[in-house]
């Protein structure tokens, strides 16, 4: 059975196949349990039920041995940021051919220490990666993770959280696309709350301090939208560093106002790449300055 709305190359659309995985990976087993229907699962309101099954997936799928997060960092979901990867190819192949090979460049503003986007990218396509972060702790582990792919993905720290391609992109360098998962929420208030609305969906009793995400991961003055915005009007004032800049959009009624930056902007062509996993609607709104 697969699931519902991801992209068709995804190599998670189906149902994973536990016995397979825990063979790969022996550390999983101890996570794997019955589900509702009798199938095996994992507890997805536990995030080391969570990283295992990621430590799993990826190097059954990818070959990535070394693959962890230092407690508290966000334990992305593996199926989701394969799809950002995938759509962003096609919006690269334009109607023809995926671009494939080292020729191709991605900046990932927001790495994170996960580095997930770069991993994922560089195994699926061969593309190289900046990913950038303004946290030097990120950096740094992200950093460690790389190894399976030597000169195909390089972390570099970002001096300031209120830019995106100043102080990361050098002068003359040029990518074929950014991306970016922003920050969603505005306060810590708020991220709590929706850590909190996170577990308790997924059957969790209490919210795990390691399972949403650190404060930078998860908000920042303004939210998405601000973030957002910031990062349009910086692109307007950079407008050949990248052939597309697209970035995720959580909240849909984000995006007339984003919109409308971009008009004033003066981008020459505007997408939106919608994108679903299950019941989850999420969108990955692109822009280009060239043409």
């Amino acid at each position: 059975m697969s699931k519902d709305g991801l992209h068709p190359r995804n190599r998670f659309r189906g149902r994973y196949d536990f016995a397979k995985l825990t063979a790969v990976f022996p550390k999983l087993a101890p996570f794997v349990r019955a589900g509702v229907h009798g199938e095996a699962s994992v507890d997805y309101a536990d995030p080391a039920a969570v990283k295992a099954l990621n430590q799993a997936l990826l190097l059954d799928a990818y070959g990535v041995r070394l693959w962890d997060i230092p407690s508290g960092s966000l334990c992305p979901p593996i199926p989701g940021r394969s799809d950002y990867i995938h759509h962003l190819a096609d919006l690269l192949a334009a109607g023809g051919a995926v671009p494939r090979g080292k020729a191709v460049r991605v900046l990932d503003i927001g790495v994170g220490a996960n580095c997930i986007y770069p991993l994922i990218g560089a195994a699926e396509y061969g593309w190289r990666f900046v990913g950038a972060d303004i946290d030097a702790a990120a950096v740094r582990w992200a950093s460690t993770l790389v190894v399976a792919f030597p000169g195909q993905i390089e972390c570099r720290l970002q001096p300031s959280a209120m830019q995106c391609f100043n102080g990361v992109v050098k002068p003359g360098e040029r990518f074929a696309a950014s991306m970016c998962n922003p920050p969603f929420h505005a306060s810590a208030a708020e991220a709590a709350a929706g850590t909190r609305r996170k577990v308790r969906n997924l059957g969790g009793k209490k919210p795990a301090l390691n399972f949403g995400g650190t404060s930078r991961e998860l908000w920042c003055e303004g939210g998405e939208l601000a973030f957002i915005q910031r990062m349009i009007a910086e692109s307007a004032e950079r407008p050949d560093c990248c052939q597309w800049f697209t970035t995720l959009v959580s909240k849909s009624e984000h995006l007339p106002r984003l919109r409308s930056a971009l008009r004033a902007a003066r981008a020459s062509d505007v997408k939106t790449l919608d994108m679903a996993q299950g019941q989850k609607r999420s969108r990955i709104l692109a822009w280009t300055f060239s043409g």
